[in-house]
């Protein structure tokens, strides 16, 4: 069984960064795929940004993009979320997923098998 812990949230100002983490344990890091969600009140769970493990293509939520990078250290089991340039509409829960399936659709929240308890982020105006 996979687990999955977030940390890194917090408040900040807009225009600032964050950096999130999501430490994993309990399978081979290098063969799982790891992605971050972020869901804000009363919407839907959303995509934001992904790595596959089998091709080590990373993935990006339009209105992420060019600000936001995710990245992942396989000696320490870890995924990072780069958050800069950081809006009062990026405030939400962020979640970090893994899946260890060769083939992944990546931006579906039902494609992941694992997730994090979530870390909230919140920009102020």
């Amino acid at each position: 069984q996979v687990q999955l812990v977030e940390s890194g949230g917090g408040l900040v100002q807009a225009g600032g960064s964050l950096r999130l983490s999501c430490a994993a344990s309990g399978h081979t890091f290098s063969t799982l795929s790891m992605g971050w969600f972020r869901q804000a009140p009363g919407k839907d769970r959303e995509f934001v940004a992904a790595n596959s493990w089998s091709t080590g293509t990373t993935y990006y939520a339009d209105s992420v993009k060019g600000r936001f990078t995710i990245s992942r250290d396989n000696a320490l089991n870890t995924v990072y979320l780069q958050m800069n340039s950081l809006k009062p509409e990026d405030t939400a829960g962020y979640y970090c997923a893994a899946s260890p399936r060769l083939f992944l659709e990546v931006r579906t929240t039902t494609s992941w098998n694992y997730w994090g308890q979530g870390t909230q982020v919140t920009v102020s105006s």
